[in-house]
């Protein structure tokens, strides 16, 4: 059975991704072969979804909010 990662661990790949953009680059050819790593603007918008799903996850995220709604008679 395959098993699902979480939100906090989806982040982490994603900025291990970036990480390893900002440090070797985009993409590389070593003779014949070549590696092409993600799109970087991909990766940080993934990487603002999964840190708004992780603050979403935290208790006390927006517990004391209400809404009212004043309606003028």
């Amino acid at each position: 059975m395959e098993q699902q990662m979480t939100a906090q661990e989806m982040l982490t790949e994603v900025n291990n991704a970036i990480y390893a953009i900002c440090v070797g680059g985009q993409s590389y050819k070593i003779g014949s072969r070549q590696l092409n790593r993600a799109d970087l603007k991909t990766l940080y918008d993934i990487k603002n979804d999964l840190t708004a799903q992780v603050a979403g996850d935290t208790p006390g995220f927006l517990d004391d909010c209400y809404v009212a709604v004043f309606d003028r008679r």
